[in-house]
């Protein structure tokens, strides 16, 4: 066989495993077709040294905000999947978000696919945000985005007054769900709680930036993880639940994986590296704290930091993701709403932070041998940088893994004898004017990533060498539980008892 490429001297990590040194990896029509020990080259194959360093499958990042309203000065399908690209992500999984005035998916779809078709540098596939579930969405739209446009996962709110559903409302999206073998993911925040607290917050004068930290305590998270859980557990349904960054949320989580409920987990990057000191005034800018206003918020001490290090060490985390959702700063339509007559509010401040490009590289640091004083290994890298999402989207066999039959998304990363890598604005491809890990030195950075066996970052020759409209849309199939199982007993329910409702 004359392979198309041949990646070779480099150290492939699976989700599993470090294979010896010495393997290439053959690809051929865009997937890899074996991998091995001195694989021919024909006249047209194109060989990649890797020069030593370790080879790991395209990352899939399974959240990500792009061309959304509520993000105008935000990235787009260009400028994110670009970044996204030179940071090592292959597949992106965005979202379309139903307003509460949407009485139908469909329009809001075809919308979002006008905004995204020939624009994507990398693969990508859709989550739908759901506000507004009714009778001709759940019983009809739901199964339609599953089994005819490959839209197998849903997200829902439990906070934000023009996003979040009922508690009733989340139950009969999570049984329809389940019925079709749907991921649902939820942002799990207890929204009286924080209004009350913001209310009175307000009435107090305390409405700097920092004060978005105190208005969304852990305990937000932890009621509402907890009351999620219970909710999927009466209708014995998978869930993920999003950007997690509260010990006690993460320790309900990790007792409901325990008694194997199908419970799943995300985190991101400024949970890792990231806490509320941020949010403060600087002396020569009083709102340079806009530039870290988040939800869940960051947390205060360096334990909370420490916290989700392990959580994703032990298992509880199932994905790490970016929840790339940025705006800019310097523009008054971006982070400067929240300046309102000079005077900050943080209520108006635009929530999320850039981090598709930065995602990879930032988890990528501290993973290694653990004597060594990494946090994470290799594979536990792989594993939650991409073989998790693939499988729980629905794109196992195609996406997250290094195997023959799948697609040849591969990153080569540079070798950690260098003297690192100084993230800075500047080198970074998104459309914001701030990266919050500026200044940041990460150990290692893609030389080389590749998507579907063609290089479209090449770091030391052009950098980005893909072109716009390279990536192709995914129709996903059903996501796989990766933790507990359905059908578990429901302490206290009679034997029979649920047979009679659901």
């Amino acid at each position: 066989m004359d392979f198309d490429l041949v990646v070779k001297n480099g150290v492939i990590v699976t989700a599993s495993e470090v294979l010896p040194s010495g393997l290439d990896i053959g690809i051929k029509d865009e997937k890899i077709a074996c991998i091995g020990v001195g694989l021919p080259q024909g006249q047209k194959t194109r060989v990649i040294d890797a020069q030593g360093g370790y080879i790991t499958p395209g990352g899939v990042d399974s959240h990500v905000h792009l061309a959304q309203a509520n993000c105008p000065t935000g990235d787009n399908w260009e400028t994110g999947s670009r970044s996204a690209i030179a940071g090592g992500t292959t597949t992106i999984l965005a979202f379309v978000s139903q307003e509460k005035t949407d009485e139908s998916l469909i329009p809001v779809l075809k919308s979002y696919h006008a905004k995204s078709d020939g624009q994507s540098y990398a693969d990508y596939g859709f989550h739908f945000i759901l506000t507004k579930p009714n009778k001709t969405i759940l019983e009809k739209e739901i199964p339609s985005l599953a089994q005819e446009e490959g839209i197998t996962s849903v997200k829902l709110y439990m906070t934000y007054e023009r996003m979040k559903l009922s508690d009733r409302e989340v139950l009969d999206i999570m049984m329809v769900c389940r019925g079709l073998g749907m991921t649902t993911m939820i942002h799990a925040e207890n929204n009286d709680m924080i209004d009350m607290i913001i209310e009175r917050l307000e009435a107090r004068g305390h409405t700097a930036p920092f004060f978005h930290a105190y208005a969304r305590p852990q305990l937000a998270e932890a009621e509402a993880s907890y009351r999620a859980i219970c909710l999927a557990e009466v209708v014995d349904a998978p869930v993920l639940l999003v950007h997690m960054s509260s010990e006690t949320a993460l320790q309900h989580v990790r007792a409901a994986q325990g008694r194997l409920l199908p419970i799943h987990a995300e985190t991101c990057p400024q949970y890792l590296y990231l806490l509320s000191e941020r949010l403060k005034a600087t002396e020569d800018d009083h709102y340079h704290g806009a530039k870290c206003v988040c939800s869940p918020p960051l947390r205060h001490e360096p334990s909370d930091l420490d916290c989700i290090w392990e959580n994703i060490a032990n298992g509880t985390v199932t994905t790490f993701s970016s929840d790339h959702a940025p705006s800019k700063y310097y523009v008054p339509s971006g982070k400067r709403l929240g300046l309102v007559n000079g005077i900050p509010k943080f209520t108006q401040i635009p929530n999320g932070l850039p981090g598709v490009e930065t995602r990879m590289p930032l988890l990528f640091n501290r993973a290694g041998r653990l004597e060594e004083g990494n946090m994470i290994t290799l594979p536990k890298f792989v594993q939650v940088t991409a073989t998790n999402p693939a499988k729980l989207y629905g794109l196992d066999g195609v996406k997250g893994s290094i195997a023959p039959g799948y697609d040849a998304d591969l990153v080569i990363w540079s070798s950690e004898k260098d003297n690192g890598v100084i993230i800075q604005n500047s080198m970074l491809h998104h459309d914001i004017d701030y990266t919050p890990y500026e200044g940041m030195t990460v150990k290692s950075w893609p030389r080389y990533t590749i998507l579907r066996g063609n290089v479209v970052w090449d770091r030391d020759n052009g950098g980005l060498v893909g072109k716009m409209g390279g990536g192709k849309f995914l129709k996903r199939g059903k996501g796989q539980i990766l933790n507990g199982r359905l059908g578990n007993p429901i302490k206290g329910m009679a034997k029979g008892e649920k047979e009679h409702w659901a």
